[in-house]
């Protein structure tokens, strides 16, 4: 429990949502080409992965599609998947609307967010949205690699994979 995080996200969140300890292991390929094969391994164990494309080049935007097709064929059907459109502190140079976006990430069920990795807009947010999501989804046994509930002051360990980065 941390006073300051939970008063900034408690309304966000709900009651009681940052009372449950969780560790994420996070491993960010940076959508290289020559992780591919090592990533496809990850998939099968992942409770959540984060595709995050440049809003500034259509290119890394139009690779989701790809990405997602690797998603269904290795990870699990109940994995959590969010888009992030990165770089917004760069949005005079944006090539990928946010509308655009949005949309694409509806029809492909995500949570969608924007994000600037460089000043560290919405990264806090975009990890804490999704510690609560894989919490409620734990409590729920709904988890790929779900296991029995921790006992107080004890975390769980939730594993995801990052993927980041297209260029």
């Amino acid at each position: 429990y941390c006073r300051d995080i939970h008063t900034k996200y408690s309304s966000e969140w709900g009651a009681g949502a940052l009372e449950d300890k969780s560790r994420l292991q996070i491993w960010d390929t940076a959508g290289q080409e020559r992780f591919r094969s090592i990533t496809q391994s990850y998939y099968r164990s992942a409770n959540a992965l984060i595709l995050t494309y440049d809003i500034t080049c259509e290119e890394s935007f139009r690779c989701l599609p790809e990405w997602l097709r690797e998603i269904e064929q290795y990870a699990s059907n109940k994995v959590i998947t969010v888009l992030v459109g990165n770089k917004i502190d760069l949005a005079e140079r944006r090539e990928v609307s946010q509308q655009r976006a949005e949309e694409f990430s509806e029809a492909q069920d995500m949570y969608y967010l924007e994000t600037s990795a460089k000043e560290s807009d919405n990264v806090e947010k975009l990890f804490l949205d999704l510690a609560c999501r894989l919490i409620s989804e734990a409590r729920q046994n709904t988890l790929v690699n779900n296991v029995s509930s921790p006992l107080p002051g004890e975390g769980k360990s939730i594993s995801y994979l990052t993927c980041c980065n297209f260029n």
